[in-house]
């Protein structure tokens, strides 16, 4: 009897630990989805003029307006959009009043030939952001052919000779028909804490199922014995 109790204990108490792992992946998800929501918010706002002192921290996704003039070489980042393939995205310094910043111009196919910069006065509206796309797997930059793996805006800043700052362009005053602007968006948070969730309470349920079964089948051999 003692051994069936303590098989019984073994049973609810692991089913306990799964159903609290779930239930606080259930709370990340809240959190989480807050987070997204006051950064879609956030993005979504009225642009307003580009700040002095742009901080990372608290004007980070802050929707501006700029007006400059487009100059200097155009860096290409290599990515992959959903649905298009590979392609770069396009990092150009803007003169502007109160200083030279980056601008990510949008998105253009890889097999896009003859790509230039526009030397022309330019409005840019967008979101200031200072992506974390930097890890230990990320390759050094291909200078030779101008091919970059990743936004990594000091980096990009001090090839440009720019400020650490950038817009990531929700639209331009001068269009561009082979570049599509690529805007800040919340898709790329990572947010898996419902599947998460699931899985423990799966696994809660099948630790529940066995523990019955190991003790139905216990008790079936203790009864013909």
């Amino acid at each position: 009897m003692n051994r069936i109790i303590f098989l019984i204990l073994i049973g609810l108490g692991g089913a306990a630990i799964l159903v609290s792992l779930g239930t606080w992946q259930m709370q990340r998800l809240a959190w989480k989805e807050g987070i997204i929501g006051d950064i879609n918010a956030r993005i979504a706002a009225p642009p307003v003029a580009l700040p002095k002192t742009p901080n990372p921290e608290t004007d980070a996704y802050l929707p501006v307006m700029a007006t400059g003039t487009l100059s200097g070489d155009t860096i290409r980042v290599l990515v992959s959009q959903k649905d298009v393939g590979a392609g770069y995205r396009l990092i150009t310094a803007l003169e502007t009043s109160a200083g030279r910043i980056l601008v990510d111009r949008g998105f253009v196919a890889v097999n896009e030939q003859n790509i230039s910069t526009p030397v022309m006065p330019v409005t840019v509206t967008g979101n200031l952001q200072w992506p974390q796309e930097v890890d230990g797997y990320t390759p050094a930059p291909d200078l030779s052919n101008n091919i970059w793996f990743a936004r990594d805006v000091p980096a990009l800043a001090a090839a440009l000779g720019t400020q650490p700052t950038m817009i990531v362009a929700r639209s331009l005053s001068t269009d561009d028909p082979a570049v599509t602007p690529f805007p800040v968006d919340t898709t790329r948070i990572p947010n898996d804490h419902l599947q998460y969730a699931i899985t423990w309470f799966s696994l809660a349920a099948i630790w529940l199922a066995m523990s019955v079964l190991f003790l139905m089948r216990r008790r079936g051999a203790q009864s013909e014995s």
